[in-house]
């Protein structure tokens, strides 16, 4: 089976809760102290509403990231 491209996600398809879960499980990733876990899902979602950064779906992995 031949791979399947990534998937841009436009964050306002997501609703608040999921979109959330997103950003969570991405900040966690490099070992986040949870001091900054708020600070650092703050940053993500104003990235991703000034587009600086874009959520991305890979249909191989069922995994979202953000780039």
């Amino acid at each position: 089976m031949e791979p399947k491209p990534p998937v841009q996600v436009p964050p306002q398809l997501l609703d608040a809760a999921t979109l959330r879960s997103v950003i969570e499980e991405f900040v966690s990733r490099d070992g986040t102290e949870f001091s900054d876990h708020e600070t650092k899902i703050r940053e993500v979602r104003e990235l991703l509403e000034r587009g600086e950064v874009q959520l991305w779906f890979d249909p191989d992995t069922g995994s979202c990231t953000v780039r």
